[in-house]
């Protein structure tokens, strides 16, 4: 069974930063495009960066781009989503989405929560 397991989430104060790393097992990783979205209190579900399956490319929103950097590690089979900069708006459960081209399978993990607060 695919797992994809999110962990780094916590509390922090504005202006601080966090790294989510999402953990990835059952999965052929280097075929995969990688993706952090977030889903806050009461509203939908967000994209919020991409990395390919080569890694040679990224994508952001625009509400992060500049502040929050994706990276993976195909031999370690994480992604990781480094965040700084961090805004109360932020604050939301972050979930790590994996997607083949090729197959056609997609995953979601389970989500991490992370709250930016003074």
């Amino acid at each position: 069974q695919v797992q994809l397991v999110e962990s780094g989430g916590g509390l922090v104060q504005p202006g601080g930063s966090l790294r989510l790393s999402c953990r990835t097992s059952r999965l052929t990783f280097s075929i995969y495009d990688m993706s952090w979205y977030r889903q806050a209190p009461g509203k939908e579900r967000e994209f919020i960066a991409l990395i390919t399956y080569t890694g040679g490319s990224t994508n952001y929103a625009d509400s992060v781009k500049g502040r929050f950097a994706i990276s993976r590690d195909n031999a370690k089979n994480t992604v990781s989503l480094q965040m700084n900069s961090l805004k109360p708006e932020d604050t939301a459960v972050y979930y790590c989405y994996a997607k083949s081209r090729v197959l056609g399978y997609e995953y979601w993990g389970q989500g991490t929560q992370v709250t930016v607060s003074s």
